[in-house]
């Protein structure tokens, strides 16, 4: 035999060494991998197709006791479902809360799908907890008795006597984490009693958490509906605050923040009147409350934007942003010490700085509007404000017409039975109106106020003593007004407003070009006095005895008692 090359012995031996080292290794390392994606299949598989024939129906009604024990009412399920991915936890179907029955038989919540999805570190302990719980188009009932109590009123309450941690609190601990509870979906019925009111919110997605032990956070997005009309466009209404402990509903401490935006007037009339009043533009509504539920301070902001008639588009529609500030009492069913003004203060305000409307009082019954006690003021209007929203009234005020003058005075608003609820004086000084058809000269001379009459009732009262009963509003008397229509002498305009109607009174000298001026510049005052206008005697001036009568709702009409030349007897 021949024997070894040892160059090639030492050459080739360390490398074979290595190769036999490799070998193994990779073999090894490769083999751990697969065995890793094995496992990995295997588990992604188990948690696809295992949960199906896993049957956790037999903790239905242990889950059902546990939610129902949590609300304080008696929960139904038809079904429980185990869902491992993306998280673990469970899908409840037909999930129905039932209502207490002092405030009916329908279901205060009634969901067709909840998924409760479980906390991962209550898989390795005895106390489940859940970290959400998600309600899909769910329905939920809010009822309102007559008493003033609300249905969730217990159920809030209840919530309130059970201890529980923050929402986010990362570790365990001796009072279980209160879930993040939200709501995708749902719709809010509003029941007045056993009622069902057409009001109601819907595509609402709603979030509840404990960001404290003591304290709820909760958040609302919902779009105002009216089931007894076919309006769509509503706007969004947003609520967002906190809710804290309390023994009562009436003691718990309240910051809530509410916002409706994105609503046109149209739909919003409809939605709060059931019927289309006519108007056009936007809203937004924002408001404040902060104390608690039986007594807190509120502050609200109302705007208006583009507002006009539905009928016609103005030249300028109206912007009015007008804001009030108060106190609300008995459940938000009583506000007082109202304190309203447009513009707020501390806005830009062309009229130095003065509101141009400020309004006092009180609405001691929310759901009874005849109970309000309402004073309106302002410090000084410009008259030329007043043609512009005149114009926005009505399409029918000429472009061209001036105003002049300032409109100060107080109204207040105290319902009675056969008057007008408004009562009060109003006057705007230095007044002027002018027509250019008619030329420069204004057809208002001096000042122009209008005071509200009250008519003593000749009842009087059994006894020995007779007093009259308290008077009562009559309506409104219009100062007789200088008009300047003409004559040598100014013609005289006065007037009276009730709860049935309007007259008014023209008497003096005129032409019939200022009569016609006149009623082109006010338009609702001269409906029909063309018609009545003599065609015999020349253009003026002359002599007019001339009255209006208008039932509200009705046309006006009219009337000439002026003495008329007799007509010239015909030539034989």
């Amino acid at each position: 035999m021949h024997e070894a090359d040892p160059i090639y012995e030492h050459s080739l031996a360390p490398s074979d060494a290595a190769d036999a080292d490799t070998a193994p290794s990779l073999s090894t390392h490769m083999l751990r991998r697969l065995l890793y994606l094995a496992f990995a299949v295997l588990a992604v598989m188990l948690l696809v197709l295992l949960p199906p024939y896993i049957s956790v129906n037999r903790y239905q009604r242990r889950i059902a006791t546990s939610i129902g024990d949590s609300l304080g009412r008696p929960v139904h399920l038809d079904k429980v479902s185990l869902n491992l991915l993306p998280l673990p936890g469970f899908t409840l179907e037909n999930f129905v809360v039932e209502e207490d029955p002092a405030f009916g038989s329908e279901p205060v919540i009634r969901a067709n799908s909840v998924r409760a999805t479980l906390r991962l570190s209550s898989l390795w302990s005895r106390r489940v907890e859940f970290s959400t719980i998600s309600f899909t188009d769910p329905s939920v009932n809010l009822v309102h008795s007559s008493s003033g109590k609300w249905n969730l009123e217990s159920i809030l309450l209840h919530a309130a006597h059970i201890s529980a941690a923050p929402t986010a609190q990362r570790q365990a601990g001796p009072a279980p984490r209160f879930p993040y509870i939200e709501a995708t979906g749902a719709r809010l019925n509003l029941k007045l009693d056993r009622e069902k009111s057409p009001i109601s919110l819907t595509e609402a997605d709603f979030a509840l958490w404990l960001p404290d032990p003591q304290q709820w956070h909760l958040r609302l997005s919902a779009h105002p509906l009216r089931t007894n009309t076919d309006v769509t466009d509503t706007g969004i209404l947003e609520l967002e605050g906190t809710l804290s402990r309390a023994p009562s509903l009436g003691q718990v401490p309240i910051n809530l923040r509410g916002t409706w935006h994105n609503a046109p007037l149209g739909g919003v009339s409809r939605f709060l009147l059931g019927r289309d009043a006519g108007l056009r533009g936007e809203m937004t509504l924002t408001a404040n409350a902060q104390g608690t539920v039986s007594n807190s301070q509120i502050q609200t902001r109302l705007r208006l934007t583009d507002a006009r008639r539905a009928d016609f588009v103005p030249a300028q529609p109206m912007n009015i942003d007008l804001q009030c500030l108060g106190e609300a009492s008995g459940d938000f069913h009583a506000f007082d010490d109202l304190r309203c003004s447009w513009p707020p203060a501390g806005s830009p305000n062309p009229f130095n700085d003065a509101p141009i409307l400020a309004v006092t009082g009180s609405v001691p019954d929310l759901l009874n509007p005849k109970s309000a006690n309402l004073q309106i003021g302002t410090p000084g209007l410009p008259a030329a404000t007043l043609l512009d929203w005149l114009r926005v009234a009505s399409a029918r005020v000429p472009a061209n017409i001036a105003a002049a003058g300032a409109l100060t005075g107080n109204l207040s608003y105290e319902p009675a039975p056969g008057s007008l609820p408004w009562k009060g004086d109003l006057l705007v000084t230095n007044a002027s109106l002018i027509n250019p058809q008619a030329g420069a000269t204004s057809l208002v001379i001096g000042d122009v106020a209008l005071h509200s009459t009250v008519q003593a009732s000749t009842k009087a009262a059994p006894g020995k003593y007779r007093k009259p009963a308290p008077a009562i509003s009559d309506g409104f008397q219009l100062v007789p007004v200088s008009l300047a229509l003409g004559g040598k002498d100014p013609a005289t305009l006065e007037g009276h407003l009730n709860a049935a109607g309007c007259t008014f009174h023209l008497t003096g000298m005129a032409s019939t070009a200022r009569l016609i001026a006149l009623a082109t510049a006010l338009p609702q005052l001269g409906d029909g006095l063309a018609e009545i206008l003599p065609t015999n005697r020349a253009t003026g001036p002359y002599r007019i005895d001339l009255t209006a009568t208008r039932p509200w709702g009705q046309p006006q009409t009219w009337t000439d008692t002026s003495p008329h030349l007799p007509a010239p007897r015909p030539h034989r």
